[in-house]
């Protein structure tokens, strides 16, 4: 199902956030499944529980950019600079960028001093503690919002969050609750549904050619 970002349907954006994690299962990738769960799930649990000072650790960063890297495009090296941080350094930025919130600006800016840490990663640890407010800049949601996803400036990031909390507002109700981390998800499963349906109706027709081939050979 095809979701345009203008859409101010209710159904069409739950519908699309719930089939969030049947996308998540069909990409088929190595453990996938098992980090989507620890990032929407154990993660923000583990940073709530540390309350008043909020922070992740070096361990955590590494696995929630493992789970960016394979939810999205795989990039070693950015996983390489992030497991090397040191651990002081990680919980020190983190803990500045969360009481930051509601400042993106200020949050993303404590947060992108570390090595390997880019405006995109820095939202992702933000979308792990503030779903509220911080939504995840993927690539699909990017596209969806802005038109393109080649920009990961704090700039573009600001502007993409600015649209995603817009639309939350719009789609929230008594009866519907909506993050723009919500939204964010709905329009990832929107691409990426969209992508399989396309990918499989190749691989329908690469099928339908060879057996077509195949019966011409015989004749």
């Amino acid at each position: 199902m095809e979701l345009e970002f203008e859409c101010s349907n209710v159904n069409k954006w739950k519908e699309a956030l719930a089939s969030y994690e049947a996308c998540v299962e069909s990409l088929n990738k190595p453990n996938l499944i098992s980090l989507d769960d620890y990032y929407r799930k154990e993660l923000p649990s583990l940073i709530h529980q540390r309350n008043p000072n909020p922070h992740i650790n070096t361990t955590e960063l590494s696995k929630l950019v493992r789970w960016k890297l394979t939810r999205g495009k795989w990039r070693p090296r950015l996983l390489d600079f992030v497991s090397s941080l040191d651990d002081s350094s990680v919980k020190s930025a983190s803990e500045k960028a969360f009481k930051s919130l509601p400042d993106l600006t200020k949050a993303v800016s404590e947060l992108t001093v570390l090595k390997g840490v880019g405006p995109a990663t820095a939202s992702a640890v933000l979308a792990a503690y503030a779903p509220d407010v911080a939504p995840f800049m993927s690539d699909e949601a990017m596209g969806a919002a802005l038109g393109h996803s080649k920009d990961y400036s704090l700039k573009q990031y600001l502007l993409f969050a600015d649209k995603l909390q817009a639309k939350a507002k719009e789609l929230v109700s008594e009866e519907n609750s909506f993050t723009p981390s919500d939204v964010e998800r709905a329009l990832w499963s929107s691409a990426i549904g969209l992508k399989l349906k396309a990918s499989k109706s190749n691989q329908d027709s690469e099928i339908k050619t060879t057996k077509n081939s195949k019966r011409k050979r015989k004749h």
